[in-house]
């Protein structure tokens, strides 16, 4: 019988161990094949006991199997499933089509795994020590699950497409020579990618990679003192949501439900720099309790992102910034001491429709919010947040923050054109305030009443004058545009005569100031 005769008909090959003829038979039927002790400590494939031939195969068996299998016993399907094995040698199915369930649980790997461009109904990787995983390309019309699993010179599945969902929860990822953790730029993910409780050493690339329904890094740990950057994923494509949220530790509980009462919560947490620059996502941006620590280089970078929501509730870093510069969303959801202090915000050019606070959040924090990203003056963030206040209604709040961005404009004139912006605070408060313009009439018109009631007369027409009324001639005055026939009447001298210009003065300053104010008040309208 030669041996390709034999493989048909399902028979062992000779040179088998006894572990491999074990998994061999187990392939045939179906079956799990299970080599662990029953000792946790022994059991574990990332802790330091050896294990022995008794429970070791060699990789070339493995994709032997794999590839190029026996046949199922009758009225079975082959598959693989391994639990407490270790590989010995470069499992490498690079360029093969298996076809074969595949499911490896607590297994130990000497070597590498090697799937570029390989493809797959669905493998399960389940808390598995590997050196490396090299997926460049790989194509899965399931899953590709890897939980629990600690990695120790990065995962590389750049390319890959995943038809239904990739799974990373809890496992332990440290860098490869690049630096890189998880290296999954332009990854199409079918349905959801789940990190939860992910431990990243390294950086973390996710660019122009898309996800068909919602990204969950929840309780992930995102660690990468080594260069600037610990998740990389500009040009990101989420259909639902990016959560970057606590999750429940040590409990089995579900992706996205609410963490029991008492259950221990692990916030998101990321040392190092952010960057999710000209993101796409079709619900929601979630940075709840998020935690950053950033270097003064480092940023949270969402720049021109656009989502309907953006929930913006995590800590403020206490060093780094955070850069919103042309992102747009509906719902800004937020809470004051979220964002950081002045220099480190800045929001150029970012659009937000409605302000959908969480907590106090007065107006006057609002505005320092807006101060602190404008280190040097710049309109727009005062004019986008007087319109979306004047859309909820709050329209003395909109007049507040517009007469805020003239104050903040004020600083920047040279000294001239600062003292008339004093001059038109004071009277109507740029026009934001236009009842101010009746209080101080009112206030030099009595004035005058009072002091020009006091004064000498002489009438400039002896023959013919009007009566002297020390109110209307006040009031004459300061109406520089209205004659009420009674400044040309009276001659006053000395004091009374400087007295009367300063009040033709004071009423061309008000009325001038009035018209800018309304000018000011038109254009807005």
């Amino acid at each position: 019988m030669t041996e390709g005769a034999g493989l048909r008909a399902g028979d062992l090959p000779d040179d088998l161990t006894a572990a491999e003829a074990g998994m061999w038979q187990a392939f045939r039927n179906g079956s799990v094949y299970d080599l662990s002790s029953g000792d946790a400590v022994v059991d574990d494939p990332h802790g330091g006991h050896p294990w022995g031939p008794e429970r070791t195969v060699r990789a070339r068996i493995v994709c032997w199997l794999l590839l190029d299998g026996p046949p199922a016993l009758a009225g079975r399907v082959s598959s693989l499933k391994l639990v407490g094995v270790r590989v010995t040698g470069a499992l490498d199915l690079a360029g093969g089509t298996v076809m074969p369930y595949l499911e490896l649980r607590d297994c130990r790997f000497d070597q590498e795994v090697l799937l570029p461009e390989a493809r797959f109904t669905t493998a399960r990787f389940v808390n598995c020590s590997v050196p490396r995983l090299e997926a460049a390309r790989v194509h899965t019309e399931g899953d590709l699950h890897l939980p629990r699993c600690r990695f120790h010179n990065g995962v590389r599945l750049t390319d890959a497409h995943i038809g239904t969902d990739l799974l990373l929860n809890q496992a332990i990822v440290y860098r490869d020579r690049s630096g890189r953790s998880i290296a999954g730029d332009g990854m199409t993910v079918g349905q959801d990618l789940q990190a939860e409780l992910l431990e990243s050493h390294g950086e973390l690339s996710l660019r122009g990679a898309k996800i068909g329904v919602s990204l969950s890094l929840r309780g992930a740990r995102l660690l990468n003192p080594y260069s600037r950057l610990a998740l990389n994923a500009p040009q990101l494509t989420v259909e639902r949501t990016l959560y970057l949220t606590p999750a429940g530790v040590g409990s089995p509980l579900l992706s996205g439900t609410t963490p029991a009462r008492g259950t221990r919560i692990q916030r998101f947490e990321c040392q190092g720099g952010v960057r999710l620059d000209d993101g796409r996502f079709g619900d929601a941006v979630d940075l709840e309790r998020a935690r950053f620590t950033f270097t003064d280089d480092q940023e949270l970078s969402l720049r021109r992102v656009q989502t309907p929501e953006l929930r913006f509730l995590g800590d403020a870093p206490q060093r780094g910034k955070v850069v919103l510069s042309g992102a747009r969303t509906v719902n800004l959801v937020d809470r004051a001491a979220g964002w950081p202090g002045p220099g480190n915000l800045h929001m150029g050019g970012f659009a937000y429709e409605n302000l959908v606070p969480q907590g106090p959040f007065p107006l006057n924090r609002r505005l320092d919010w807006v101060a602190a990203a404008t280190a040097e003056y710049n309109p727009e963030p005062y004019e986008r947040l007087a319109t979306v206040l004047r859309a909820a209604g709050e329209d003395e709040d909109a007049r507040e923050v517009l007469l805020a961005k003239q104050r903040r404009r004020r600083e920047t004139l040279p000294l001239a054109a600062k003292l008339w912006g004093y001059a038109q605070d004071w009277t109507v408060a740029y026009g934001y305030r236009p009842g101010r313009a009746a209080v101080w009439m009112a206030v030099l018109w009595a004035a005058g009443t009072l002091a020009f009631a006091h004064a000498g007369h002489p009438p400039m027409n002896p023959g013919g004058h009007p009566v002297w009324n020390p109110a209307l001639f006040a009031l004459d005055l300061l109406l520089p545009v209205i004659d009420l026939g009674q400044v040309g009447q009276w001659q006053l001298r000395g004091g009374w005569q400087w007295l009367s210009a300063a009040m033709i003065l004071l009423g061309w300053i008000l009325a001038t100031t009035v018209a800018a104010g309304a000018t000011r008040l038109l254009r807005r309208g």
